[in-house]
């Protein structure tokens, strides 16, 4: 093969392998959906459990959080649809969507671990515990996509679960609203005009 030939040929492949990258990111970024979806049902969920133990003392006012569970059944349906529709899928894409997957199932395993062991003032590394898991998967799709709104989410999340071991049950409660503003539903707004100006041209 002459010098033409193989120039040509890693040109082209390097132009492939930067297309992939750039379809998964426009592919995953979608519009922002899913980010926005969760982000408001945890501010939600986080501001009226506030509300009802602060202001009500309701005794039962963790039971709110059930509503998570509606967001994750529309998130499976959700995904399924677009998973049919979809032609290619990348490797970045598929590690993404692996990362947020083992970040469900870690929650929801430390969820219920916690549920059983934490009594009393130990209740109070709930929160921080928490916080520090919304960091991981925020912050490494972060850098798999090179978004860094979604970077600097991850690390304000890591920032709030220290704040939050010196907050009382009821603030710390609030950390998770201010956590899913900076790490979901800035980054999925910005994602939404980022999908639609690439959908415009």
């Amino acid at each position: 093969m002459d010098t033409y030939s193989e120039k040509w040929s890693g040109e082209e492949s390097l132009a492939i392998i930067q297309s992939m990258i750039k379809r998964a990111r426009n592919e995953f970024g979608e519009n922002g959906h899913l980010y926005l979806i969760w982000g408001y049902v945890v501010l939600i969920c986080s501001v009226v459990q506030f509300v009802l133990l602060r202001f009500f003392r309701y005794e039962n006012h963790s039971l709110v959080w059930m509503f998570t569970w509606v967001a994750l059944i529309y998130q499976i349906i959700y995904l399924t649809k677009k998973a049919r529709k979809r032609k290619v899928k990348t490797y970045t894409a598929d590690t993404i969507q692996q990362i947020w997957m083992v970040f469900a199932v870690l929650m929801i395993m430390i969820c219920f671990i916690l549920g059983f062991q934490l009594k009393g003032e130990s209740v109070r590394l709930y929160a921080p515990v928490i916080l520090c898991l919304y960091g991981m998967p925020t912050f490494l799709t972060g850098r798999i996509l090179q978004f860094k709104p979604l970077i600097l989410g991850g690390i304000i999340c890591w920032l709030l679960s220290v704040l939050s071991l010196f907050l009382s049950n009821d603030f710390q409660i609030l950390m998770y609203g201010v956590a899913v503003i900076a790490a979901w539903i800035i980054p999925g707004y910005m994602l939404k005009k980022k999908f639609n100006s690439i959908a415009d041209d």
